[in-house]
């Protein structure tokens, strides 16, 4: 089963920030950073239960050559990205982040 891929509103600034932060630092890096993107969130409908939970029913698949992981939920036949974040972040941000993003989903 191929599931649908849905991203939150949220997801585009995250996307945007790590681009042009690699784009000022090295001309065409920031592409290579929206190409890694798009090339690995691409690959989790294919088998989105190839990720584990690490927070709740969030999972994460990690970028390739990046350090940054995006952070999904299966619902139903859907793959909702809920964000992209540095690595390096202190996972309670990252976890309030998730929750604060997940809260306008549920009302």
């Amino acid at each position: 089963m191929t599931y649908r891929l849905r991203f939150l509103p949220k997801v585009e600034e995250d996307v945007l920030a790590g681009c042009a932060w690699y784009g000022e630092r090295a001309s065409g890096l920031g592409e290579e950073f929206l190409r890694m993107f798009y090339a690995c969130v691409g690959e989790i409908p294919k088998n989105p239960l190839l990720y584990r939970k690490v927070y709740r029913e969030f999972r994460r698949r990690l970028l390739r050559r990046f350090p940054y992981a995006i952070y999904f939920r299966i619902e139903d036949n859907e793959v909702i990205v809920f964000g992209l974040f540095h690595c390096a972040s202190d996972p309670r941000t990252t976890r309030s982040e998730l929750r604060g993003r997940d809260e306008p989903e549920r009302a």
